[in-house]
């Protein structure tokens, strides 16, 4: 096992605010060394995560903030 999938197993997954309790379009977010972010679906945990570099996360979160993804 390589350490990033070691690291993504360690984390603590924190869902999503906007994520309801019907069991319907879960994120997870996970915080990663290096600041790093990993991102998965809550539903199936053990499957493949998306992984931010701090620049691409700082990106992504400023994008949502000015309505790029509206």
């Amino acid at each position: 096992m390589d350490e990033l999938t070691r690291a993504l197993r360690a984390a603590t997954w924190t869902k999503s605010s906007h994520s309801g309790s019907n069991g319907g379009n879960c994120v997870e977010i996970a915080t990663l060394a290096g600041g790093h972010r990993g991102v998965r679906d809550s539903k199936n945990p053990t499957g493949p995560a998306l992984v931010f570099t701090p620049g691409e996360w700082d990106a992504f979160i400023n994008g949502v903030k000015d309505g790029e993804f509206d």
